[in-house]
């Protein structure tokens, strides 16, 4: 797990300059706190921050191999399989040198046998050529920019920033998504002129300009089972190759556990492939009646034979450190759910290095109530999903936000050819999965050098959960079938058929606390004062006891932190009333 960048100059242009070089990894350093390297090569230059995970000691990038050189984030499960399937004279134990020497073999589709999650720079000078690729399902981010005289990449937006050679100016149709959804769509981001390598693309770049792309199948396309016990077989089969592959490490690794069916159903696997107790992390709030998973997850634990850490996160410590947890998200996603899983990484990283996540159980395995609200007909409920935005009829915005959902229309026409409940499983794979999850995820992890690991996220997994008949999914309006199936024969004390409490960050109700004096400084924010009326502003946090009203309230106090902290480059040290003040 690192962080990479470069740039890529067109043959005409002055070469890469090293004081460009500079900001690229001191912009990174957070990704990779064990080291660092670079290289040039005529027209091209790799940055690498290192993150050693494995191979400690002979595992620093970048790596050469004949005429290729490669710089890479991530990790490349499959990497003793795809050694001993294709031997090279391979010069480390790094998991991510493999995909160097698939190179020669398998050129621009050397991507195709990896399993893992990586964004990887590959640059063949015999060719005068780079490729940057990126995983299937995105959970590791990349990003490209056009500067003057070539290309510019890197694993953050904000590194490109910091170059100085990409304007900090904003996408008004992203801005739009990011309001309405909490996250953006498609390939532009919300700053223009930086693109991300979407999920599984693998670009051509020559002469610093994008000259090809090709893009790895979407979806699994596995045979069905309807029989449940041979479902049921292949899902065991799946689910604990993977976790195992997951575990490879040569540092400790741990578990981040809810009190919610994904992250059991890892500890089970876990906790049947480890000899020593599996070390497990679990966040709650000092909120009385808030929803807490502490209990329910701590049950779990005991049953699974772990070691359980709990962290209790207070109102304090979520004004003191919100303006830094938002300004870790520079390409923006506006969910709540970054506050838990920042401070989990923070408290983590006092053991591990390494923890696996729960992220896409519910997109595999179709655990959301809107797929079964997808299901029903127009005449009962059946709707389109994200068809409401955050705003709409709230009356608090200067204008309407036109074009928001675009890139879920987009997804929604790709795969209208597909079963309903796929079709609506796939919408969010395109991009509510990996905008979102895995990009908080990525950034709140990373912000404290821990790495995230996602088993559901396995294509052995995809095959056996998404390529399941719509029966063995949901049954007796209950998603996730097979997947509690197997949970409730391998770890019954995780009561996975139980109705679960759920687990909501108070923010809402901390915000409507403080309504009064949050409200005045939000509307005060150029970014906010630019899209919002002020009295409107106002009256928004003192409603914000209402979940919608709460909900806009948050969306607008984040968007006034990111603006501060990625438009106007201001400073985010302090307090969320600080910073804004």
């Amino acid at each position: 797990m690192c962080g990479i960048a470069g740039l890529i100059m067109e043959n005409a242009a002055p070469p890469p300059a090293p004081y460009v070089l500079d900001r690229l990894a001191r912009a990174l350093a957070h990704r990779g706190p064990d080291g660092s390297g670079r290289v040039i090569v005529g027209q091209t230059a790799f940055v690498h921050t290192r993150l050693a995970i494995i191979d400690l000691t002979t595992g620093d990038q970048p790596f050469t191999a004949g005429p290729a050189t490669l710089v890479a984030n991530g990790e490349i499960y499959n990497y003793r399989e795809l050694e001993a399937a294709y031997p090279a004279p391979y010069a480390t134990r790094c998991d991510c040198e493999v995909p160097l020497h698939l190179y020669p073999q398998c050129g621009a589709s050397f991507t195709d046998p990896l399993r893992g999650m990586y964004a990887i720079a590959l640059h063949d000078r015999a060719r005068a050529e780079t490729l940057l690729a990126r995983d299937r399902y995105g959970i590791k981010p990349l990003y490209t920019a056009r500067i003057a005289g070539g290309l510019a990449f890197a694993s953050e937006p904000a590194a490109l920033l910091a170059t100085g050679l990409v304007p900090r100016a904003l996408n008004a149709p992203a801005r739009a998504a990011l309001l309405q959804l909490q996250f953006t769509t498609g390939a532009p981001t919300i700053f223009a002129g930086i693109d991300r390598v979407l999920p599984g693309e693998t670009l051509r770049v020559a002469d610093g300009r994008v000259i090809a792309r090709q893009t790895l199948p979407r979806l699994p396309s596995a045979e069905t089972l309807t029989d449940p016990d041979a479902a049921l077989a292949r899902l065991d089969a799946a689910l604990m190759q993977s976790v195992d592959l997951h575990q490879r490490s040569d540092v400790p690794y741990g578990l981040f556990l809810s009190g919610g069916t994904d992250s059991a159903v890892i500890l089970a696997a876990m906790a049947r492939l480890n000899s020593q107790p599996v070390l497990a992390f679990t966040a709650g709030w000092d909120v009385p009646g808030a929803a807490d998973e502490r209990e329910a997850a701590a049950i779990t634990a005991r049953a699974a034979g772990a070691r359980h850490e709990t962290l209790e996160i207070s109102e304090a410590m979520v004004w003191r450190h919100l303006p830094a947890i938002v300004a870790g998200m520079d390409d923006p996603a506006a969910d709540y759910a970054i506050i838990p899983s920042w401070f989990l990484a923070r408290r983590a990283r006092q053991d591990v290095k390494v923890v696996l996540s729960g992220e896409g159980g519910d997109e595999v395995f179709a655990g959301y109530g809107r797929y079964r609200r997808a299901l029903r007909p127009f005449l009962l409920g059946g709707r389109a999903m994200r068809r409401r935005g955050t705003f709409d009829g709230l009356d608090v915005l200067r204008a309407r936000l036109d074009g928001w959902r675009d890139g879920i229309a987009a997804a929604e026409a790709a795969y209208a050819h597909q079963p309903r409940l796929r079709a609506a499983q796939a919408i969010d794979m395109t991009d509510w999965l990996p905008h979102d999850l895995l990009l908080k995820l990525d950034r709140c992890l990373m912000a404290h050098g821990v790495e995230g690991r996602t088993p559901l996220l396995d294509p052995a997994v995809l095959d056996a959960g998404f390529c399941l008949p719509d029966g063995l999914k949901i049954r007796q309006g209950r998603g996730k079938y097979l997947l509690r199936l197997w949970l409730d024969r391998a770890l019954p004390a995780a009561r996975p058929f139980a109705p679960k409490q759920g687990f909501t960050v108070p923010i809402g109700a901390w915000i409507g606390q403080q309504g009064a004096r949050l409200g005045k400084l939000v509307a005060a924010q150029p970014g906010v004062a630019e899209i919002a009326e002020p009295d409107r502003v106002r009256a928004l946090f003192a409603t914000a006891g209402r979940h919608r009203h709460g909900f806009a309230a948050w969306t607008l106090l984040f968007y006034a932190l990111w603006h501060r902290a990625h438009i106007e480059a201001r400073p985010t040290d302090g307090d969320v009333f600080e910073v804004l003040a």
